[in-house]
């Protein structure tokens, strides 16, 4: 641009000559010529677009049809780019990752057309976290069944965690948040959510937000500050969900298998680690776990857990049960008849009177079925001898020799 600048200087107001312009540049007098009659400044048009490896030995043809059956199964279950990659691995595919993912990429455009623009985002150090929940399938204990999973991420340093449950109820909402805290080590300046009923509980036409009283005593007592994204604008918390889809290809396909819920949590535990290996989006130098080292410098003391739990005040049957979420649970029937407070945790059910707690038990996803502590009966047996032998919280109920009538009262 500046040399077509000087040419025309020299010509046009100058007054010298084409010829000896173009003994001084070097450049041939058609050349000069053209700049004399177009100043507009020359730019380099490419002839033919550039030359990529391309998918070879019918490995397109393979990924294509790889691709449209994924079309016609559930969006939570088709593949990403890395597994149909893997996928062609195995049938003996030898190039590299890059012609896949642009063969892929193009293929989601077609299917998808023109996409929307969107502004970039930018969080400092300690600065967010981003929360949102996905729906999986696993098979736990054999068999089939959906989990709800708990998606945090820190924005600066892009740690993930993951943490599954069999809902989104409240307590699990509360659970989850005093697990992820724990991983981090550290409590950032705000969260950014969506508005689920469980933290919002109302959106005013001024998008004013009403968060949920437990929900927010959760946020006060980390002294963190909850950020609602405006509805239907998931974009606000981008980061979190692109790691749903992107953990959804990675993790549940194919579908993850384990003996219960627990041994799913600890296994997902493992990726999370894994995942800070890789390179930061941003600071490509630096992997994730070295930037998360950073940012967690800028986190606040953690300070005590907080005690998540939901309660709830519920009368005592005179079969010394109380009901939560469909199932029935026992104390001691002392309290029959009365009205005491349930907590309800996220693995477990505590029973409460007064300060006192009367009974404590695993936290069950079943429906309508009753789960008895055979000791909260004992006592009635002094007046009911004959429920010894069909109770139904003495099925099964094994003792050794003469502990019965030990604790039995005289």
């Amino acid at each position: 641009m500046e040399s077509v600048s000087k040419i025309r200087l020299w010509i046009l107001q100058e007054g010298r000559s084409i010829r000896s312009v173009a003994r001084a540049t070097g450049l041939s007098r058609n050349t000069i010529k053209k700049y004399l009659k177009d100043d507009n400044p020359p730019s380099y048009q490419r002839q033919a677009p550039p030359a990529r490896h391309k998918l070879c030995d019918g490995f397109d043809t393979r990924l294509q049809e790889l691709f449209e059956q994924d079309q016609k199964r559930p969006r939570r279950e088709r593949r990403t780019a890395v597994r149909l990659y893997e996928q062609l691995v195995s049938e003996g595919y030898t190039g590299s990752y890059s012609p896949v993912q642009r063969f892929v990429r193009d293929l989601k455009r077609t299917d998808a057309g023109s996409g929307e623009a969107f502004i970039p985002l930018h969080f400092a150090a300690g600065d967010a976290l981003q929360f949102d929940w996905s729906e999986e399938r696993v098979v736990l204990g054999g068999v089939e069944q959906k989990v709800k999973v708990a998606h945090f991420r820190l924005c600066h340093s892009r740690k993930p965690f993951v943490v599954a449950y069999p809902g989104e109820s409240q307590e699990m909402v509360l659970d989850a948040f005093v697990r992820a805290l724990s991983f981090y080590g550290g409590v950032p300046r705000r969260v950014i959510i969506d508005n689920p009923k469980t933290m919002v509980t109302y959106v005013s036409r001024s998008k004013d937000r009403v968060f949920h009283p437990r929900f927010l005593a959760l946020m006060n007592h980390y002294v963190m500050e909850p950020v609602a994204c405006t509805p239907a604008s998931g974009w606000e918390k981008g980061q979190v969900e692109n790691q749903v889809q992107f953990l959804r290809g990675r993790l549940f396909v194919p579908m993850p298998a384990f003996d219960d819920l627990d041994g799913l949590n600890d296994w997902l535990r493992l990726p999370c680690e894994e995942l800070a290996n890789r390179a930061h989006p941003e600071y490509s130098a630096r992997t994730i776990a070295e930037v998360f080292e950073d940012e967690r410098a800028e986190l606040r003391p953690l300070g005590r857990a907080f005690d998540g739990y939901v309660e709830k005040t519920v009368r005592v049957r005179s079969t010394c049960l109380v009901q939560y979420a469909s199932n029935r649970y026992s104390v001691p029937s002392r309290f029959a008849g009365q009205h005491v407070s349930l907590r309800a945790y996220a693995g477990r059910i505590v029973l409460v009177s007064g300060q006192d707690v009367i009974a404590e038990h695993k936290r069950r996803f079943t429906r309508n079925v009753s789960y008895f502590e055979p000791w909260h009966y004992v006592p009635l047996l002094d007046r009911k001898p004959g429920a010894l032998r069909n109770g139904a919280p003495f099925v099964d109920w094994q003792l050794p020799d003469g502990s019965l009538s030990s604790a039995m009262p005289r």
